[in-house]
């Protein structure tokens, strides 16, 4: 089923029990689930065990696929009912693969999935969770210490974008140095500054609850701020010919 859909084994070692469990889990270790066209050749391998449960077996099943916001139609075909899970996974940064350690990024993606169109404070929360977790892997990347305990989210993104040759003040040849990324990198800096303080007034979760008017629209908003930084940020850590590589040589 899974070479059908063009996967392949990773080989890896895993603690599943007996061979076609340990097997299974293989395969699923070589789906990139940041990866659109992954997703939906990895649900193509779902539905295809799907086709031969029993009335029963399939009733429960689809119980539990619609708690996790799955539809399954009466051909056996497996859909989200969220719109946007789909999308939002998609725009996972490639460059996020470039890096040692990007659990804590991709754990807050995947908080913002789940809450993006249900839970406009998680979004929010999770989305200033995002640029915090961005700012740190990134110093880690770059040998930057700082104290985790203590260290305040202004300092982590001033420093990540200074570092990244990202600060409006930054001089830097072609397009990185003109006067209107400039401005564009003061913005940025904005943004991500502007979403810690949303999520800290309270409309974001981590915070008293005070959030009456509170809608998607701002769910959106607060993811969008988030994404774009986090974007920017990896993209030119990964970016061989990005200036700050020189800078720092």
């Amino acid at each position: 089923m899974w070479e059908d859909q063009g996967f392949v084994s990773s080989g890896d070692p895993n603690d599943e029990s007996g061979q076609r469990r340990s097997l299974w889990h293989e395969f699923e270790d070589n789906v990139d689930w940041a990866d659109l066209d992954h997703v939906k050749r990895g649900l193509r391998v779902y539905e295809t065990l799907l086709e031969e449960l029993d009335d029963d077996a399939l009733a429960v099943t689809r119980r539990f696929l619609t708690r996790h916001d799955f539809v399954l139609d009466g051909d056996r075909r497996l859909t989200f009912t969220r719109d946007n899970t789909i999308a939002t996974a998609s725009r996972v940064p490639q460059s996020l693969h470039t890096l040692r350690e990007p659990d804590m990024i991709l754990d807050s993606f995947d908080r913002i999935d789940r809450a993006i169109g249900t839970d406009p404070a998680q979004a929010i929360g999770s989305g200033k969770e995002l640029i915090e977790a961005t700012a740190k892997t990134v110093l880690d990347e770059l040998g930057v210490a700082f104290d985790d305990k203590t260290v305040k989210l202004p300092w982590l993104i001033d420093t990540a974008q200074r570092k990244l040759g990202l600060h409006p003040q930054a001089v830097a040849p072609g397009p990185d140095g003109s006067n209107a990324t400039k401005r564009i990198l003061g913005g940025l800096s904005g943004i991500a500054i502007g979403l810690a303080e949303l999520r800290n007034e309270g409309w974001g979760t981590g915070h008293a609850a005070r959030r009456p008017g509170l809608h998607t629209r701002h769910a959106h908003m607060a993811v969008g701020a988030a994404r774009t930084w986090c974007q920017v940020i990896l993209d030119t850590l990964a970016d061989p010919a990005a200036p700050w590589r020189s800078a720092s040589s």
